[in-house]
């Protein structure tokens, strides 16, 4: 990776995501990423809360909670594959998709995105995500058209084992980086306690 750091970040693009399977042993396996065109937006609030215990009149400890995100992606248009695989509609004889109202699990997936930035684009993953089915608008074309757009609320939920996010930083290695969107990106060991980068292959 370059020696320069970024200084900005802006313009979203790159998405794409990964189908997760859950073993019954416990084990995390993702499908190869797939792209998601037209990116539009991505918008996700931090999910969690922060407790204070008071002591000695003072804030004495202070515990946190991490619980993922929560928001929305916006895109042109969603691709029929992700609302077969992932939406759970299902395809007819005709070529026709079909939503029921019988579908009560969700698949999960992961999620990888990047914004670009002055020297390098910053690369990321959401591990445990799920998707809600869009709602259904338009509106009539005037003198000019206006493409509509479709949104996707999304919930990024912790990993059964923790694991949340990562994102590509200043010491990415140049192989990790460019290998972000062939496999999806796990952590094997953290360096400098915690507080360091983390290295690792797809899986």
């Amino acid at each position: 990776m370059a020696t320069k750091k970024n200084k900005v970040k802006y313009n979203l693009k790159n998405v794409h995501a990964a189908i997760l399977t859950k073993g019954d042993d416990g084990t995390f396996t993702y499908a190869t990423p797939v792209a998601i065109p037209g990116a539009v937006s991505l918008s996700l609030d931090a999910e969690g809360d922060s407790s204070p215990f008071y002591a000695d009149g003072i804030v004495y400890f202070r515990s946190t909670s991490n619980n993922g995100y929560s928001g929305d992606l916006e895109m042109a248009l969603i691709p029929e594959w992700f609302r077969t695989d992932i939406l759970q509609e299902e395809k007819d004889a005709n070529g026709v998709l079909i939503e029921r109202s019988d579908i009560t699990e969700s698949v999960y997936f992961a999620l990888l995105f990047e914004f670009d930035g002055d020297v390098n684009a910053i690369r990321h993953v959401l591990y445990n995500c799920t998707a809600s089915r869009p709602s259904i608008e338009s509106k009539t074309k005037e003198s000019s058209i206006e493409p509509g757009t479709e949104t996707l609320n999304l919930t990024a939920d912790p990993r059964e084992d923790g694991l949340v996010k990562s994102r590509t930083g200043d010491d990415t290695t140049t192989a990790t980086y460019n290998s972000w969107y062939r496999s999806v990106y796990t952590p094997s060991a953290l360096v400098g306690g915690g507080s360091g980068s983390s290295s690792g292959s797809g899986s």
